[in-house]
């Protein structure tokens, strides 16, 4: 496993993301209408909050309205933070139920990686795109992925690409491009 995971502007979240997998899940979980280096970002500023390590039986089990004044802030851990509060309590339970609150046993205890991309597309907040993402992130930044993780992994540009904070720009902008290449080729001529 990495030492960091270097997708924010504050090294003891990046290593959070690298030692903790609850925190890179629910930091997955975040990266959406929101800017990544954030998203990842929230775990660690979660964790700073609560006074605590990241448990995901105990996150489950705080009051919904005492969590989403733990999102909100100030500052909010994102754009969202009620909706994303409770969709962060709701992938807790499920990791607390079904994992028994450990979140590597998502992808440790998956017999190949199709298998890791159902288990990844149950959790609350995980659709398509994502999962295929986190698959890739297990493979090429945890070095965990199972036995045929490259043909499941994102085939595009992702947050699984990134190395170095310094990369997160030029994927953004190249997010950008593919998304207006994506709209011009849908418009009529």
């Amino acid at each position: 496993m990495a030492d960091s995971l270097n997708w924010t502007h504050n090294d003891d979240a990046n290593r959070l993301l690298a030692a903790d997998p609850l925190a890179l899940l629910i930091g997955m979980l975040l990266d959406q209408q929101f800017k990544m280096e954030w998203a990842f970002h929230s775990p660690w500023a979660l964790q700073e909050r609560l006074g605590r390590p990241l448990d995901a039986a105990d996150i489950a089990g705080i009051d919904e309205e005492a969590f989403e004044s733990i999102f909100k802030g100030p500052p909010a851990l994102h754009r969202f933070p009620n909706s994303m509060g409770r969709r962060t309590q709701a992938l807790c339970s499920v990791i607390a139920d079904e994992y028994d609150g450990d979140a590597a046993a998502v992808w440790r205890t998956a017999s190949d990686a199709k298998d890791l991309f159902k288990r990844l597309k149950r959790l609350p907040g995980f659709g398509d795109a994502k999962s295929r993402i986190f698959v890739g992130i297990v493979g090429k930044r945890l070095g965990e992925g199972p036995v045929g993780w490259e043909e499941v992994a994102a085939d595009w540009a992702s947050i699984a690409d990134i190395a170095e904070f310094d990369q997160i720009e030029a994927l953004r902008l190249a997010k950008q491009k593919a998304k207006a290449a994506a709209k011009a080729a849908k418009a009529p001529s």
